[in-house]
């Protein structure tokens, strides 16, 4: 068992432990039963309000939850635990009304408005929720509006289920019950407070500022940024962080771009990002010396420089730049590892960096393998799209040791992982960096 899967295996029942505790601690006394399943349709929306709190803890980007995870895993496990929630906050009141149809006075207006329309309120608001964050594209929310949105949304349902499972009173009765069940529910979502709050005000304190602004090819900026004052940035290769632009960290606009950078250079970092959306279309115009806010490190996608049997890079698009971190980095260091890059991308023109890996490969133990769809006259490499038979073609046999790491669109990731799990390769030696975390 690799260290990854045996750190995600123990988080795995830290989570499941934390869950389960507020129902645990109310059925340390639990009222006499009416129904098998009424019961269990209690206990069911008692988990649900703990999931959906518990979410505030999984995106709240801390360093000490989850650590070596991988942070596209943890993005992903929240992802799907949201899905979860919304399951389990639709069957709690299914189930109920199945068991005792009589409770279906509850969402009756005329008899009770204020509740019967909360209750209707947080079954719409978590269906938005939920919907909103799988399809936020789709709608044409901006990253920040959903951010807002989300914030909202969230904090609306924990505060009204908690009100709603105190106003029932089925196993809240007593100060004690509903006091350690209401401290149960609000701890992780009082973790906003050092997220949104405590968190900015440190990073005020460590302010950045832009020194170069650089075109680069397939519509791609990179911006070079500099500490003002004594602060420094480690990192490892590989790894992202989330950056502000503008004079103070108290804001919405906040995004995730990998390091482009060495790792092995103190002082001045870097990032690229292509213009792809709102954000990254407006940094070319970017000015210098404008302000900068960062936070992190974050993530697990690290190659090992001593492992002899060299690593595979898969890269799609603009999904090269943590690849460009890692090279930067091994030249630096002087580290002579066997590496394969596949570099994909729709056309020629789009291939960013093709300039520094012909750079690289005279530098380092590095093959360098251009696939191309749309290729122009008289090209002699590689077409069409990463799969199973190019990997075949175009990389040597794996020996069981030899690391891989995929960064690119969804679409050449899914493909790129699924033709190394049916050459056999380990799937604890495939590490995957997604893009799409906002």
């Amino acid at each position: 068992m690799s260290p990854m899967t045996r750190q995600a295996l123990l988080w795995g029942i830290v989570y499941c432990v934390l869950a389960l505790l507020p129902m645990g601690w109310l059925l340390l006394s639990p009222p006499t039963a009416r129904s098998w399943a009424g019961e269990f349709s209690i206990m069911l929306g008692v988990l649900a309000l703990s999931v959906i709190s518990l979410q505030a803890l999984i995106s709240g980007r801390h360093r000490w939850f989850a650590h070596g995870a991988g942070f596209d895993n943890v993005l992903q496990f929240h992802r799907q635990i949201g899905i979860g929630a919304l399951c389990l906050v639709l069957a709690h009141p299914i189930i109920l009304l199945i068991a005792h149809p009589s409770f279906i006075h509850y969402l009756d207006p005329r008899e009770e408005t204020l509740r019967a329309l909360t209750l209707m309120a947080l079954i719409a608001a978590t269906l938005t929720l939920v919907i909103s964050s799988l399809w936020r594209t789709r709608f044409g929310l901006s990253y920040e509006w959903w951010r807002l949105i989300h914030g909202g949304l969230a904090l609306f349902i924990v505060v009204g289920g908690l009100g709603h499972a105190l106003m029932a009173q089925r196993y809240t009765q007593g100060v004690t019950a509903s006091l350690g069940f209401t401290l149960l529910i609000l701890l992780p979502i009082g973790l906003v407070v050092e997220t949104r709050l405590i968190r900015p005000w440190r990073m005020r304190k460590r302010p950045w500022r832009v020194v170069d602004i650089k075109l680069e090819r397939g519509e791609t900026t990179t911006l070079v940024l500099a500490p003002e004052g004594n602060h420094r940035f480690t990192f490892q290769p590989g790894q992202f962080f989330w950056i502000t632009l503008g004079d103070s960290p108290f804001s919405l606009q906040q995004h995730p771009f990998s390091m482009s950078s060495s790792a092995a250079q103190n002082g001045q970092i870097a990032f690229s990002a292509k213009q792809l959306g709102d954000f990254t279309n407006q940094l070319p115009q970017v000015s210098p010396n404008t302000h900068a806010f960062i936070e992190g490190p974050f993530g697990a996608f690290i190659p090992n420089p001593d492992n002899k049997a060299g690593i595979v890079m898969l890269a799609g698009g603009i999904g090269v730049t943590p690849f460009m971190s890692m090279l930067h980095t091994f030249r630096d260091r002087q580290v002579q590892i066997p590496i394969w890059l596949i570099y994909a991308n729709p056309t020629w023109q789009e291939a960013t960096f093709r300039d520094s890996l012909e750079e690289f490969q005279s530098q380092l133990n590095l093959t360098v393998i251009h696939v191309v769809s749309d290729p122009p006259d008289g090209w002699e490499g590689e077409t069409g799209y990463v799969d199973e038979a190019l990997i075949k073609r175009c990389l040597p046999r794996d020996d069981g040791q030899r690391d891989y790491f995929i960064c690119g669109p969804d679409p050449m990731m899914n493909a790129a992982e699924g033709a190394l799990i049916t050459q056999g390769i380990a799937p604890t030696r495939i590490f995957s960096d997604r893009f799409d975390i906002v």
